[in-house]
């Protein structure tokens, strides 16, 4: 599918959509609570996730839940999650296949959730998912009684996932970090995950400690005092002010308020960078999402930026970049190669494209802004941020810019060309 954006600031108002970060954390903790059979006797309750619209990564968790034995309503802007544990005699699946689609997250979080609920589950998926690196995690797992037989897909794992000591890298992805401590609260137990490098993009590791203590679990930070340069331990094994073993039980809140997207709104604060006037609605100023950091970079935007920390704003900080007159270098993003495209090379051929200037570098991408773009053909390359920055650079573009496969923003915003058309152009 083709959408051509006609050239222009926008003015208008838009409501954020639900961030899939954290609907992801959510459904997962909401099918852990009780999976612990030794539990206190406590009623295992559903959990009501309030989010509004889906989007085809949230679907994809849904869909490994259901695969899971999990029970999933669907309502007005609602899921009803019923954990597996909930029934008068929980059927555990043998073999069931969780199709992952394109989700990175889907398939890093439910890596170590699925031998909890499942023997020998499968899983698959498409797009680049498949050439994406999993060995840490698995390599971890594995050390606490996980196998897989393969480091990437599709692969099947055996055994069951138990407390202990977990070794991982905190350079490669912090989804293994949060995979792990989802996880982990629900297995009894004194656990602990040692991280061997500095952690990377630790705000969704935050966001996934802020998941978990809203369904009754406490997670303890802890500094290896020794190697502060290698990062710090997260440990999730007790419950706050507890000094008892912890018990691997989550309790449901009943109703859980999924946050509006930083990421998908940064596309319209972006737009304010831009000349536009949109008001976002939906938006948690206190959010842990460390996409909330396009508020400063909008109004500033530095000559040199390590984007490590929220590798989603790379494609749409770029286009700002090209307003800008003069060199802005983004530097920290080697894994933005194993995106849903090799982000930086997409971002260059968006850049060059639409009559712009940069170059790239094996983790870098260094922008020459002139103020102004010319416009033209763009290819999304399967990729959401990139067509949505695509979008973006019509308000600083001469002519229209045309999005070719602009389908690809069903991954996190299907409602983001509505949207968009739905603004005035200034």
């Amino acid at each position: 599918m083709d959408k051509t954006i006609p050239s222009g600031p926008r003015r208008g108002r838009v409501t954020a959509p639900p961030s899939k970060s954290d609907a992801h954390r959510a459904l997962i903790c909401a099918a852990l609570c009780g999976a612990n059979p030794v539990g206190d006797g406590t009623p295992t309750l559903p959990t009501v996730l309030k989010l509004g619209a889906l989007n085809a990564d949230i679907e994809a968790t849904v869909r490994c839940l259901e695969a899971l034995g999990v029970g999933v309503t669907r309502g007005d802007g609602t899921l009803t999650i019923t954990p597996q544990s909930a029934g008068p005699q929980p059927i555990r699946p043998v073999s069931p296949l969780l199709d992952c689609g394109e989700s990175g997250a889907t398939l890093r979080l439910m890596l170590p959730v699925a031998t909890l609920l499942a023997d020998n589950p499968r899983f698959i998926g498409a797009g680049r998912l498949p050439e994406r690196p999993n060995a840490p995690l698995l390599d971890a797992m594995a050390a606490n009684g996980c196998f897989s037989d393969s480091s990437t897909l599709p692969l099947t794992l055996s055994g069951t996932l138990r407390s202990g000591i977990y070794m991982l890298p905190g350079d490669v992805s912090s989804q293994y970090v949060s995979g792990l401590l989802l996880a982990l609260s629900a297995v009894p137990g004194e656990s602990e995950i040692r991280l061997t490098s500095p952690l990377e993009s630790a705000a969704y590791v935050d966001m996934t400690i802020r998941t978990l203590s809203r369904f009754g679990v406490s997670v303890q930070r802890t500094v290896n005092n020794e190697q502060l340069t290698t990062g710090y331990q997260l440990v999730g094994t007790r419950r706050a002010g507890g000094g008892a073993p912890y018990s691997g039980q989550l309790s449901s809140p009943g109703t859980y308020i999924v946050e509006g997207d930083w990421s998908g709104a940064a596309c319209f604060v972006a737009l304010n960078a831009l000349g536009g006037d949109v008001t976002v609605d939906g938006l948690d100023m206190e959010s842990a999402q460390p996409d909330r950091a396009i508020l400063h970079l909008a109004e500033e935007l530095p000559e040199t930026l390590d984007i490590s920390a929220f590798p989603d704003l790379f494609p749409v900080l770029s286009v700002l970049a090209c307003e800008k007159i003069g060199t802005t270098t983004f530097t920290g993003g080697r894994r933005l190669r194993i995106k849903e495209s090799d982000r930086i090379a997409a971002t260059a051929r968006l850049i060059a494209a639409l009559g712009g200037r940069c170059e790239e570098r094996p983790d870098a991408l260094a922008v020459f802004g002139t103020g102004r773009l010319r416009g033209g053909i763009a290819d999304s390359e399967n990729d959401h941020r990139i067509a949505m920055a695509a979008a973006v650079a019509a308000a600083i573009c001469q002519e229209p810019v045309t999005v070719r496969g602009a389908e690809a923003v069903n991954k996190s915003y299907p409602g983001f060309w509505d949207d968009l058309e739905g603004l005035e152009i200034v």
